[in-house]
C-alpha cells in the first residue's frame, strides 16, 4: 500500500500488516501504564489512519491543519465518529475555527492569544475544546512552546476563557538528547505540572511527552499520551 508522503516527494509504503505487529511491540513497552497512543500520521495518507484503526488505535495526531482536515473529511464516517482527533502543530489564528471544528484536542497552544482565538472559535461552534499548554522547557530556539515563566503568568487569564479545557501539558524533546537529560526534561515537566495544579487549585491530567524515540523515558517520568509516528508506520 503507498501512500504520498506530506513531507518528502516520495511515496511512503504503510504495511497494514507491519502497523499491527508495531503496535504489539509498543504495547508490550506500555503494559503496565495506561499511557494512551497517539498516531502521528501527518506525514501519511488517510489509509495509514485507516490501518492504525484496524489496529486498533483510536488516538491520531496531526500538524498541518490544510492537509490533516482534507485527509479527516475523506474518512469513512466509522472512522471518524470514533476516533479522536490531536491537534499537535503550531496553530495559525486563521485556521482555528476549521481546526476545531475537525480536532477534538489541540495539544500545541503556546499563547494567551492562540487560546483566546481558540476560545472565540470554540463559542461560535458551540463546543468545548480540550487543550493541552505546550512547554519548551529545553529552550530551543527553533521550537515553539511556552517558557515555564511565560505560562505561570498567563494560566490565570486562560482559565478564565469560555469554550475550552485545560487537561494537561504537551512538550517535545531535543532530537538526540541523552537518556539523562531526557530524564531531566520529562520530570522536570510532570514536577512544573504538579506545581500548577498546586499554585491555581486545578486538575491537569494529561501529560503528553515522549515520541518513537524517547517514549520509554517519558514513560518513566509519568507520560499519560506518547506521540508516535515512525515506530508505528514504517
Amino acid at each position: 500500500m503507498l501512500i504520498p508522503s506530506q513531507n518528502w516527494n516520495e511515496e511512503i509504503a504503510v504495511d497494514s500488516a507491519l502497523v499491527k505487529t508495531n503496535l504489539q511491540e509498543i504495547q508490550k513497552d506500555i503494559a503496565h501504564s495506561k499511557v494512551k497512543i497517539v498516531a502521528v500520521t501527518k506525514y501519511f495518507g488517510i489509509n495509514a489512519i485507516k490501518a492504525g484503526y484496524e489496529a486498533g488505535i483510536r488516538n491520531f495526531g496531526e500538524s498541518r491543519a490544510v492537509d490533516a482536515i482534507r485527509k479527516i473529511e475523506q474518512l469513512p464516517p466509522e472512522i471518524r465518529e470514533n476516533s479522536v482527533f490531536h491537534f499537535i502543530g503550531h496553530l495559525q489564528s486563521n485556521k482555528a475555527e476549521r481546526v476545531v471544528k475537525h480536532f477534538d484536542v489541540i495539544q500545541s497552544v503556546d499563547s494567551l492569544k492562540i487560546a483566546s482565538v481558540i476560545s472565540k472559535a470554540a463559542c461560535t461552534l458551540n463546543k468545548r475544546e480540550k487543550i493541552l499548554l505546550q512547554v519548551n522547557n529545553a529552550g530551543e530556539v527553533q521550537k515553539f512552546g511556552y517558557t515555564k515563566e511565560q505560562l505561570r503568568r498567563e494560566l490565570g487569564e486562560i482559565l478564565k476563557l469560555d469554550g475550552i479545557e485545560i487537561v494537561g501539558l504537551m512538550n517535545i524533546a531535543p532530537l538526540n538528547a541523552s537518556e539523562t537529560e531526557l530524564t531531566k526534561l520529562f520530570s522536570d515537566i510532570r514536577e512544573f505540572r504538579d506545581g500548577l495544579e498546586a499554585e491555581f487549585n486545578i486538575k491537569l491530567p494529561e501529560l503528553s511527552m515522549g515520541m518513537s524515540d524517547d517514549y520509554k523515558v517519558a514513560l518513566k517520568e509519568g507520560a499519560t499520551m506518547i506521540r508516535i509516528g515512525r515506530k508505528l508506520f514504517k
